[in-house]
């Protein structure tokens, strides 16, 4: 079992949920960061009061985008062998975590460079039913990534993933807010990496939790979406229905 991993939890006025969280992580993971994007509702004093932790603080809110980037470059400079991230709402069970790092290196199968959970990949006891924009714009998204790429995902945006350090040294990260996941969708089909879905529980603690500004209307969130994928998708010349570059691997 590989032991040399971060988790890293992209953080945003969570005082409220961040201790609860982070004492939870602690039980299946040594490190752990938190990239603070500029918290203002108390976060950022309770997390330099706690100890064994490792904090970057973001000055002003940069996006969620920008705070897994900072989580991507900081596991890099440190050398670890994996990066574990979990979002901190308390939406994802930290006792997976060592499950999603082990998902990279499975002792019987093909190594993978992308371990994604997936919350639609098959049902648990006591599932939460999705806010129906939430999953409705998740499926759209998630079955043209599917089309254009030949892939076979079920869940495009679950924040819950293990990545190798060969993945995270692939990534050029531009998009700095939500739709952050589909440049690295794109980005991970143009690079060829092995892409693996990991089944975990679908969990909503907070339907009415705001994306912020004009992202809570549904159909503005859907068309930024659009837009930032095929701006990706623009940037390496890809199209749809298009065989990806040689080397690419299906999930």
């Amino acid at each position: 079992m590989m032991r040399n991993y971060l988790t890293a939890l992209p953080v945003f006025n969570e005082v409220s949920h961040v201790e609860n969280v982070l004492r939870e992580v602690r039980k299946h993971c040594r490190d752990i960061l938190v990239v603070d994007d500029g918290s203002t509702d108390g976060t950022s004093e309770l997390l330099d009061s706690l100890p064994d932790l490792q904090v970057v603080h973001h000055e002003g809110n940069q996006g969620y985008g920008a705070a897994l980037r900072t989580a991507f470059e900081f596991t890099l400079a440190q050398e670890y062998d994996a990066l574990v991230t979990i979002d901190c709402d308390g939406q994802h069970e930290p006792q997976l975590i060592p499950q999603l790092v082990a998902a990279l290196q499975p002792a019987d199968g093909e190594s993978a460079d992308i371990v994604s959970g997936s919350r639609y990949l098959k049902p648990f006891p006591g599932d939460s039913r999705p806010p129906e924009a939430r999953r409705r714009i998740n499926m759209e998204i998630t079955r043209q990534l599917n089309e254009c790429f030949q892939l076979e995902l079920t869940d495009a945006f679950c924040g819950f993933k293990a990545y190798s350090p060969l993945a995270l040294t692939r990534f050029d990260v531009t998009e700095p807010g939500y739709a952050m996941p589909l440049q690295l969708w794109v980005q991970a089909v143009r690079h060829g990496l092995r892409i693996v879905e990991f089944p975990v529980p679908l969990i909503y603690l907070d339907e009415e939790r705001s994306f912020g500004g004009s992202l809570d209307d549904s159909e503005r969130r859907l068309r930024y979406y659009r837009e930032v994928l095929k701006r990706e998708m623009d940037e390496f010349s890809m199209e749809c229905g298009k065989p990806a570059a040689a080397g690419a691997a299906a999930p």
